[in-house]
């Protein structure tokens, strides 16, 4: 023990880094049905690390926090915005529920044990998992008016009952939130997530990464003219008056000719075909034969998405556009897909096309170049993180996170978390508008939220366990036990009226909102997890952001009421 506690003296981080290891080794060990998952896996661990004795500083907690939950923001930005309005209503009432809830049983709670003020508040902190309330607390307190000695003894045990209840505040949150909430719905998390985001694309197949049509859209073949008729190439293409193909190159008597609309095609020629499957069944009797390969047939295709920035094609429908559009712009060009903020629109001719919409495209080189150079610009995909837009962003998140605001004595402030969140959707949200700046891939959100939830709930671990287990030996079993019914039955209480109340019918949906309503990022972390999609965190963002002002009001309110 002696030798592990003057390692992780001199190198905290290797106690960090081996309950992270040893954490999401044990969260993948099922019992029953039943998994702990990576990151409560990891707390557990780093609570008998704890034991040893080690020194995390504070700062650690606070960077990965604020990368974790700022990367959540720029995640579902586009999302958020997009859902707000009358939907968002059960969010908001949801998140009162858990706060009043959580308000009563605390108080009542803290009479039938004869708890004083700073236990009580102390114990609101660590079994809701809100921080906050030890300074709201704290500061509630010393303006009671009590002697000075009283005012230390019952800020000192506001740290006491937080220090007792806060591991188990996090872990009972991810109990409730992935494992029992399931089971009330009859439904895993996973299985609503994928049923809600095909939902959100409505009816549009949207693919995983690896995974084709068997039989694709767009397709290519060679034929040779069997009966040409004098037909020319734009005959040929507009054959079919709904859907067209586009004949790229054509070979006479094994010589290469320019393809214009104009050219008459004759017996024996071989002509590359690129269009719709649609189309090409319909024209494919008339082309003749089809060949396997012919030398210098060969013709490579692109598929690029478009910013659209042109204000020419702004509030118009795919149908208008495709009206006034000259042929020889949309040439060889076939529109795959349009998205919105992240979200894609089905391919209807109703559809309203905005500015920063994207536009994927298939065509050839010069094609796309030709459309692009109208439409908007090409967005080039980046591996690297623009550094510059996410500083900027946390910058901004965490210091609007220092602002206070005051209704009577009782101070409002978003705190590091809530500002840092509102910061990522804000930007997460312009970065969707204005797609030239402020690229962060997938894998770097990704390994943001997986490394900053696990190693903050990894450093609360190591910085709370020790204390926590030696308060409960001097204060026995039952202001553990009292944090535990603060823990569950706020959230008991909450989920019932969301599901038979509110109505809430998605799993993963409602998990995300009642994670959110408690502030209770490991148990997100945990529900994105499940998820295996960004569908949680839009719910999530809405109640977190308000759980983070109602949550923080009960601290002075606890010391009012006890």
């Amino acid at each position: 023990m002696e030798s592990l506690h003057a390692l992780f003296a001199k190198s905290p981080e290797i106690a960090l880094f081996l309950s992270l290891a040893i954490g999401y080794y044990v969260g993948k060990i099922k019992f029953g049905k039943f998994q702990l998952g990576g990151v409560a896996g990891s707390l557990l661990v780093a609570v008998l690390v704890s034991q040893v004795g080690v020194h995390v500083d504070p700062g650690v907690k606070a960077v990965l926090f604020a990368l974790f939950i700022y990367a959540v923001g720029y995640e579902s930005g586009p999302q958020f915005f997009n859902s707000l309005g009358k939907q968002s209503i059960r969010e908001i009432i949801l998140a009162v529920v858990l706060a009043v809830t959580a308000l009563a049983t605390v108080v009542i709670m803290a009479k039938i044990f004869g708890l004083d003020k700073g236990l009580a508040a102390g114990v609101a902190a660590g079994g809701l998992t809100q921080s906050a309330i030890i300074g709201t607390a704290s500061d509630a307190i010393a303006k009671l008016g009590l002697a000075a000695d009283e005012v230390t003894r019952l800020q000192g045990n506001v740290a006491v009952g937080y220090a007792v209840t806060y591991v188990f505040g996090s872990f009972g949150a991810i109990i409730v939130c992935v494992n029992i909430l399931p089971r009330l719905m009859g439904r895993s998390i996973k299985e609503d997530a994928v049923k809600a985001e095909s939902a959100m694309q409505q009816g549009v197949q949207v693919l995983a990464s690896g995974q084709q049509l068997a039989a694709p859209d767009l397709t290519g073949r060679i034929y040779q003219i069997t009966q040409a008729n004098n037909k020319t190439v734009l005959a040929l293409e507009q054959a079919n008056s709904k859907v067209t193909i586009t004949i790229e190159r054509v070979q006479r008597n094994k010589q290469f000719i320019e393809v214009t609309p104009e050219l008459v095609l004759e017996t024996n020629d071989i002509v590359l075909v690129v269009g719709r499957r649609e189309a090409m069944v319909d024209v494919a009797t008339e082309l003749g034969k089809e060949l396997y390969a012919v030398e210098g047939m060969e013709l490579t295709m692109q598929r690029k998405d478009i910013a659209l920035t042109n204000k020419a094609f702004h509030n118009k429908s795919v149908g208008e556009i495709r009206a006034q559009t000259a042929g020889d712009v949309s040439h060889g060009i076939y529109v795959v897909q349009i998205s919105r903020m992240g979200k894609i629109l089905p391919m209807l001719a109703d559809t309203i096309v905005q500015l920063g919409d994207v536009i994927t495209i298939y065509g050839s080189e010069q094609d796309v170049k030709r459309v692009a150079g109208i439409a908007g610009y090409v967005i080039v995909p980046s591996e690297k993180t623009d550094f510059v837009y996410m500083g900027a962003g946390l910058v901004v998140g965490l210091a609007v996170g220092l602002l206070t605001a005051k209704i009577g004595s009782i101070p409002l402030t978003l705190g590091s978390g809530g500002g840092a969140l509102l910061s990522g959707l804000l930007f997460g949200w312009y970065r969707s508008k204005h797609q030239s700046l402020g690229a962060m891939p997938a894998g770097a959100v990704q390994i943001l939220k997986d490394l900053g939830l696990a190693g903050f709930v990894t450093v609360v671990g190591l910085s709370s366990g020790l204390q926590a287990v030696q308060t409960v030996k001097e204060h026995g079993i039952s202001l553990f036990l009292i944090g535990v019914v603060v823990t569950i039955l706020p959230l008991i209480l909450t989920m019932l009226i969301g599901r038979y109340v509110l109505r809430y019918d998605n799993t993963a949906i409602f998990a995300g909102a009642l994670s959110g309503s408690r502030s209770a990022n490991p148990a997100f972390g945990e529900v994105l997890d499940k998820a295996e999609n960004a569908i949680p965190t839009v719910p999530f963002a809405i109640t977190y952001a308000l759980a983070n002002v109602f949550l923080t009001l009960l601290g002075p309110l606890v010391v009012a009421l006890v």
